[in-house]
C-alpha cells in the first residue's frame, strides 16, 4: 500500500482529544512495558540507534530496504547504520549480558525506514519494544511459540482493559483468543485473494489472529510475506505438518476495517535452518559476517524474540485511523491534505 491508497474512512472524528491523547500515549507505555515484562521474565536494557556497517547486526528487512549509512569523522574507516530493527543485535547482547535461561531483554527500539512506503500505518520512523528471551533446545518448536504469543496477547488484552478503565469513551473489542491459522492454510482457504486480503478476512471473521510461518514459499510459490533469513525460523518442519516457527500478530482494528498488525515474531535460527535460509534466498555472503558465524558455530544462545510496535498499539488502543496520530513524523503534503480534509489531526 502506497499513500495514494490512504485510507480516510467518512465522517471520521477522534475518540479522544489532543491532551487526552497525549496522556494516553504515556498510560499505554508505562502499562504495557512493565507488563510484558512480568508476564516474560524480562529486563530493560539501553540499545543503540546507530551499528556498524558490515557486522550483520542491522536488519535486513525484506532484503530490499537499504539503511542510512554514513561516515564518522572520529572513528576513520567505518560506515554507521541507523538500526532498522534490532533483532539480531539483541540476540547478540543475550550472550554478551550472560543472560540465563528462561530470562530475556526488552528495550525501547528507535528505528528509521527511509524505504517505507507510507500509508495509515506505516512511518519513515519505528518505535517498538524489541524483546529477547533465551530458550532451550527442546523449546525449538511449535507449541512453545503458540504459548509465548498467548502470553503476548494477554498482556495486549490487559492493556487494552486499562485504556477502557480510563477512558469510558472507549470499550474494549479485543476476543478472549487469539487464533492460530499458518499461511499455507490461509492461502488454501482464500487461494484468489492476495495475503493482505486473506489477513482481513480472518482478521475480521476472528477479532485477533496469529499468522504462522512466514518467509518461506508457500503452495503457489510465493511467501506469504518477505522475512530476513537470518533470524526468524521460517524453514523448520513442524508437527502440523507445515513450515516454520515465526510469525505475525494481527488484530481487528474497526476504524479502518481492517488487519493490523502489532507484533513480529519467532523462534530465532540455529545453525542449521540459517544455513538453509542464507541458501535458499542466496545469502551465503552472509555466512562470513560476524553474527552469522557465531549463529552457525553455535556461539550464542537459542532464542524466541520479536517486536511489539508502540505506536501501533497507541493507534488500536485510542482507536485512530492515522499512525501520524500518536506519532511526530514527516508525511507528503498530499497526505496531510487528505488528512486535514477528513478530519484527522496529524502531530
Amino acid at each position: 500500500m502506497s499513500h495514494s491508497d490512504l485510507r480516510i474512512p467518512p465522517g471520521y472524528r477522534p475518540v479522544l482529544g489532543f491532551a487526552d491523547t497525549q496522556a494516553g500515549i504515556r498510560l499505554i507505555k508505562d502499562e504495557f512495558q512493565a507488563r510484558l515484562a512480568r508476564a516474560l521474565g524480562l529486563r530493560r536494557v539501553t540499545s543503540p540507534l546507530l551499528v556498524a556497517a558490515g557486522t550483520g547486526l542491522n536488519d535486513d528487512l525484506t532484503g530490499v530496504e537499504q539503511p542510512i549509512r554514513f561516515g564518522l569523522k572520529d572513528i576513520p574507516g567505518v560506515q554507521a547504520e541507523i538500526v532498522q530493527s534490532l533483532a539480531k543485535w539483541k540476540r547478540w547482547k543475550l550472550g554478551e549480558y550472560g543472560i540465563p535461561y528462561p530470562e530475556g531483554i526488552y528495550t525501547d527500539m528507535n528505528a528509521i525506514r527511509p524505504d517505507e512506503a507510507l500509508d495509515n500505518l506505516h512511518s519513515v520512523y519505528v518505535d517498538q519494544w524489541d524483546w529477547e528471551k533465551v530458550i532451550s533446545r527442546d523449546e525449538r518448536n511449535l507449541e512453545f511459540l503458540r504459548s509465548t504469543v498467548r502470553i503476548i496477547y494477554q498482556v495486549i488484552r490487559a492493556t487494552e482493559q486499562v485504556v477502557a478503565d480510563h477512558y469510558p469513551e472507549i470499550a474494549t473489542i479485543l476476543p478472549r483468543d487469539i487464533t492460530f491459522v499458518h499461511a499455507e492454510e490461509l492461502e488454501q482457504r482464500y487461494p484468489d485473494l492476495a495475503p493482505a486480503q486473506r489477513e482481513n478476512r480472518i482478521c475480521e471473521e476472528r477479532g485477533a489472529v496469529f499468522v504462522v510461518g512466514i518467509g518461506a514459499p508457500l503452495g503457489s510459490g510465493r511467501p506469504h510475506d518477505g522475512r530476513a533469513p537470518d533470524y526468524d525460523d521460517w524453514v523448520t518442519p513442524t508437527a502440523d505438518g507445515f513450515r516454520g516457527l515465526n510469525g505475525d500478530i494481527l488484530v481487528w482494528h474497526p476504524p479502518l476495517q481492517r488487519a493490523m498488525e502489532l507484533s513480529s515474531m519467532g523462534i530465532r535460527v540455529d545453525g542449521e535452518s540459517l544455513r538453509r535460509q542464507l541458501e535458499q534466498t542466496g545469502h551465503q555472503n552472509r555466512e562470513d559476517l560476524p553474527f552469522h558465524r557465531k549463529v552457525l558455530r553455535d556461539e550464542l544462545p537459542l532464542s524466541i524474540g520479536g517486536g511489539i510496535g508502540q505506536s501501533r498499539l497507541c493507534m488500536f488502543y485510542l482507536r485512530k485511523v492515522h499512525i501520524g496520530e500518536v506519532q511526530a513524523g514527516i508525511w507528503p503534503d498530499c497526505m496531510l491534505q487528505r488528512c486535514r480534509a477528513g478530519g484527522i489531526p496529524i502531530l
